[in-house]
């Protein structure tokens, strides 16, 4: 009799066991479609994080003028913006001077005009517009005091920062369609179209 009574309790306790593994293998396995389904949730997050979302501040370092030109120093650098004719038989220049070295672009007589050199001091008085073809200089118009009709008194342009400047020139004749740029220090622009 205790050996059958010693049967029927470990036969209990197996059958008892093997519930309980296959309850603990039953919610074991449950986890794993929970994980495969919030792995596929989240598959479809990472599309649409794309390469071309990165594309706009690449896009925002390149020059968005219409004529670019390294300058005698490396990490300097001229953007032309705008060449335009206006009223009264001039034409404007929109530029801006890029520093990206590691010291400052220094103003002062830099960018004078030798003739107005005093008169010049922190401007860009010496920007010329050239036309090869018809052989003629155009240079900073100046008013009746002699003083140019440009960007005066321009701070030094700090490293890694940008300045924006302006000048106005006499027009060439309507046929001109396009002009050189010369700025002191910097590459000649050729060939910068006039716009209207």
């Amino acid at each position: 009799m205790t050996r059958h009574l010693v049967l029927l309790l470990s036969f209990v306790v197996v059958l008892s066991c093997a519930k309980k593994e296959a309850t603990t293998t039953t919610q074991a396995a449950a986890p794993a479609p929970e994980t495969t389904s919030s792995a596929v949730t989240a598959s479809p997050a990472p599309a649409p994080v794309s390469t071309p979302a990165a594309a706009p501040p690449a896009a925002a370092t390149t020059s968005s003028g219409i004529a670019s030109a390294d300058g005698e120093r490396q990490g300097t650098r001229v953007d032309v913006m705008e060449l335009k004719r206006g009223s009264g038989g001039t034409v404007t220049l929109k530029m801006a001077f890029v520093n990206d070295s590691e010291n400052a672009i220094g103003f002062g007589y830099n960018f004078a005009d030798p003739d107005h050199e005093i008169r010049d001091h922190g401007s860009i008085g010496a920007v010329q517009l050239v036309d090869p073809v018809g052989k003629k200089k155009y240079f900073v118009a100046r008013d009746s005091e002699g003083k140019c009709v440009c960007s005066t008194k321009v701070p030094d342009v700090a490293p890694h920062s940008r300045v924006s400047l302006w000048a106005k020139f006499p027009a060439p004749p309507d046929d001109v369609q396009k002009i050189s740029i010369v700025i002191p220090h910097f590459q000649p622009l050729d060939d910068v179209a006039i716009s209207h």
